[in-house]
């Protein structure tokens, strides 16, 4: 089975994620697969939750990101893997694994998957999803005390301590090995259906 492999990166709360699954609707009849780095967050078992807490995750170190590679390689070569999950509220990796079978497209989500260029290698289509930063910080705001259980005080800290210097640091410059930038991502209607018709032709030219 050819694979095609989409990889949408941008900041925090760029809306890749929308972006993202309206391409998984799209596509949903050419069997598709997303693969999010934040699954990839190392496991820090030997912290407390409080330490875990105060670690760095927006610095590619974070992620065990030869893994997630190791695990696209497979999904090409028609093998199934078994994922991490990672919880945002304990800060950890969990215990248990899901397995993921290959498909026919498969998207990466991730801030940083444009920064690796082994990673980038992989993928068939590069998009970078490109918000003002006011607009990313709002929306991180209400995702982050919503459905992550923070306080405004801990995802403001985080913000400036570690969010806003990676993303300057590493987030911002892998901008430019996008082969497509799109406006605010998913709510980008010109864009999303222009890349739509990208993705179509190279699964088109595999069959």
């Amino acid at each position: 089975m050819n694979t095609t492999i989409i990889g949408v990166a941008g900041g925090t709360a760029s809306g890749k994620s929308t972006l993202v699954h309206k391409l998984q609707e799209v596509f949903l009849e050419e069997d598709v697969t997303i693969i999010c780095h934040d699954y990839y967050y190392k496991a820090h078992n030997e912290l407390p939750l409080e330490e875990r807490a105060k670690l760095n995750y927006d610095h590619p170190s974070a992620f065990d990101t030869d893994v997630m590679i190791e695990h696209i390689k497979q999904l090409k070569e028609g093998k199934d893997i078994e994922r991490p999950v990672y919880s945002f509220v304990e800060h950890n990796r969990l215990p248990q694994t899901v397995v993921v079978h290959p498909a026919r497209v498969i998207i990466l989500d991730g801030i940083l998957i444009l920064e690796n260029k082994e990673l980038r290698d992989l993928m068939d289509v590069k998009v970078f999803v490109d918000t003002a930063a006011d607009v990313r910080l709002g929306r991180r705001l209400l995702r982050d005390v919503q459905e992550r259980g923070r306080s405004v005080e801990s995802v403001l800290n985080q913000y400036f301590t570690t969010v806003k210097p990676m993303h300057d640091d590493f987030v911002e410059p892998s901008k430019r090995y996008a082969d497509i930038i799109i406006p605010e991502g998913g709510f980008n209607s010109v864009a999303l259906s222009l890349l739509v018709q990208n993705i179509r032709s190279l699964v088109n030219v595999e069959d």
